[in-house]
């Protein structure tokens, strides 16, 4: 286990068994059996440590999901829900860590903790949005296409957030609440009977300009 590992499990650890981060750097380092320098190689702050566990998670979980043999055979809306299932099986490893977070801080308005998460987690969106564009599934709408990985961070968000509340057995209604939401973005930014209406719309005006006017 390098330094890295060390502190943050080190980190989870304090937090779990004392109902609060630990107090200082120093502390933490001393816990983990490493000198104080050795932290701030790695670190600049407790609450770096916590943004970079955030980011180990879905590190982790994105790697786990690209790796299996038939991502690449998957749709854009098959990835990104392989992506949420491998995800929570990630954070089920660590939810007593998950469950003392969400509940005693705002996750969604902590922006200094899960930034850097949140902009992993963007960059992934931008590149499954741009492939979903590629083979059709994305349509592209002018003003409202740049905005689709910010909507598929509040549906990251939802996900954490449900499967922290969520008691049925093996978590079975957050399987189905991925299922949901995720058909139900990609309902909305697929092709749509509202952009056939447009498109058909677009051809009798081209159409008319032409001479071909009914």
């Amino acid at each position: 286990m390098n330094n890295q590992e060390l502190i943050q499990k080190t980190y989870i650890e304090y937090l779990l068994e004392n109902g609060k981060v630990p107090p200082s750097p120093y502390l933490l380092a001393k816990l983990a059996g490493i000198d104080e320098k050795d932290f701030y190689a790695i670190y600049n702050s407790l609450q770096a440590v916590e943004a970079d566990i955030w980011l180990q998670f879905f590190q982790e979980a994105k790697q786990q999901t690209i790796s299996q043999e038939v991502y690449e055979r998957y749709s854009v809306r098959e990835k990104l829900l392989s992506f949420y299932y491998t995800w929570v099986e990630v954070l089920k490893n660590h939810r007593s860590f998950v469950l003392f977070a969400a509940g005693t801080r705002h996750l969604h308005q902590e922006t200094a903790l899960l930034s850097p998460f949140k902009r992993a987690f963007t960059e992934y969106a931008n590149e499954l949005i741009t492939e979903g564009r590629n083979t059709g599934e994305v349509v592209n709408r002018p003003f409202v296409t740049e905005r689709y990985a910010d909507g598929f961070w509040v549906q990251a968000l939802f996900v954490l957030r449900f499967w922290v509340k969520d008691n049925s057995a093996g978590y079975e209604l957050t399987d189905a609440a991925i299922e949901k939401a995720v058909n139900t973005s990609f309902d909305f930014i697929g092709k749509s009977a509202l952009d056939t209406l447009f498109d058909f719309g677009k051809f009798l005006y081209q159409t008319q300009r032409a001479g071909y006017g009914l």
